[in-house]
Parts: C-alpha cells; sequence; structure tokens
C-alpha cells in the first residue's frame, strides 16, 4: 500500500525524526547505564543515604528516558515504514505525552531555576569526587567536556592546588593562571542566567514532538483512507 501528498511528506519527516530520536535516545541509555553499573559509581546506588542525590536521580532519569525515547522510536518507525495503523495510534498517543511532559518540565525547570542550579552542582561535586577517588578516564572526560563548556576549574579554580587540574581548561590571560571561576558557582550562575535558553530548548523540543505528532496523525489518516479504498474496491469486484 502507498500513500501520497502530504502523507508520503509526513512519512518521510517521521523516519528522519524516528532516527533523530533513536541516537539521543541510545546516547543518554547508554550514558545512564554506563554511570549506573560503571566500577567506580555503582557502589553509589547501594548506599541508602545517597538514593536521593541529584547523581542517582540524573542516572535514573537518563536511563528511564533513554528507554522511553527507544520504544517510541520502535513504534514510530515500524508505524511509518510498513504504515501500520495501530503502531502509528500508540506512537501518536506516547508523542502527546512527551510533549506535554517537556512543557511541564521545562516550565518547572524555569520557575524553580535556582533549585535547579543548586542541584546540577550537586552533581558535578559527586563527579568530580569520584574522579579524584578513581580517576576513572571516562569520567575524566566528562568533567574535561564540562570545564571546557563551562571555563572553570574544579571545586576551588585555583590550578595550583585543584586535584583535577589536568582537566581545567587553559587560562585566559595572567590571572587565571592563579585563580580560575570555580566550577559549582559556575553552574548555578550559568543556570540561572541562561534559564531563558533553558526553557526555550523545552518549548522548541515540545513544538518538535508536535510537529511528529501532526505528522503521525496525517499519516494515520491517510493509511485509513487506502484502507478504506481497497475495501471499496474489493467490495464492488466482489
Amino acid at each position: 500500500m502507498a500513500v501520497d501528498g502530504c502523507g508520503l511528506v509526513c512519512k518521510y519527516i517521521l523516519i528522519l525524526f524516528n532516527i533523530i530520536f533513536a541516537v539521543v535516545g541510545t546516547a543518554f541509555l547508554g550514558l545512564g547505564l554506563w554511570l549506573r553499573f560503571s566500577e567506580g559509581t555503582r557502589g553509589i546506588f547501594d548506599i541508602d543515604a545517597l538514593n536521593s542525590s541529584a547523581f542517582v536521580i540524573g542516572v535514573t532519569v537518563l536511563i528511564i528516558l533513554g528507554s522511553i525515547m527507544l520504544i517510541v522510536v520502535a513504534f514510530g518507525d515500524y508505524g511509518a515504514c510498513n504504515e501500520k495503523k495501530c503502531a502509528l495510534q500508540v506512537f501518536s498517543i506516547l508523542v502527546f505525552f512527551l510533549a506535554v511532559a517537556e512543557f511541564i518540565i521545562g516550565g518547572l525547570a524555569y520557575s524553580n531555576r535556582d533549585t535547579v542550579g543548586l542541584r546540577l552542582g550537586e552533581f558535578y561535586t559527586t563527579l568530580y569526587t569520584l574522579y579524584v577517588n578513581s580517576q576513572d578516564p571516562a569520567i575524566g572526560v566528562t568533567l574535561t567536556f564540562i570545564h571546557n563548556s563551562l571555563h572553570c576549574c574544579g571545586m576551588t579554580g585555583v590550578p595550583l592546588v585543584e586535584l583535577v587540574k589536568q582537566t581545567c581548561p587553559k587560562p585566559d590571560g595572567i590571572m587565571e593562571h592563579l585563580v580560575m571561576p570555580n566550577c559549582p558557582a559556575t553552574i548555578i550562575t550559568v543556570f540561572d542566567s541562561r534559564a531563558p535558553l533553558v526553557l526555550g530548548i523545552f518549548v522548541g523540543t515540545g513544538a518538535l514532538l508536535i510537529t511528529a505528532l501532526v505528522c503521525a496523525i496525517v499519516l494515520l489518516q491517510q493509511v485509513k483512507k487506502v484502507h478504506q479504498d481497497i475495501t471499496t474496491y474489493y467490495s464492488s469486484v466482489y
């Protein structure tokens, strides 16, 4: 069976959307599982007192979100590529709830930006402590990425005494050879100052999901129409 016009355009949009979603979902799930079961981090999850820490919550969210995204991709790709009504219906429902969640989480993150900033700072502190204790190269790469992205250096910001100075960015100017911004304070400040941008990312992602939802509905209607045309044809012939 084949669709045409808007249905065909929507079909390829959905396929492209699902490819991007699959890459992001796999990255989230892979990172979450690595942080959960890595030799340097899995011990945290065995300590009851840390079960509500930002690190544990963040890793759990990564695993759940990555799994949900891959489930959505499975239904979306199967429904779009094979033009299956049931799969497209399930995909539409899942995407609708994800879009609503994006808008709600974005609004909550914006309105509680101070608390979220503190939680992100706590998450960084946990990574920092894990690296100091284990020297895990993967955590080192993560810290290097954070330090270079935010142009900060560890917990102290003083390269001469900083325990993770090998992951810090190159100083800008003479003064930064002596002291650089420390990362926990920088993370809180950056998140607070860029909260509107974060909100825009959530809203933009929600809008992208709504676009995928509209395309899924259009394709679903086209598939139903094709089914009806086939049924009508065979009914008139036989």
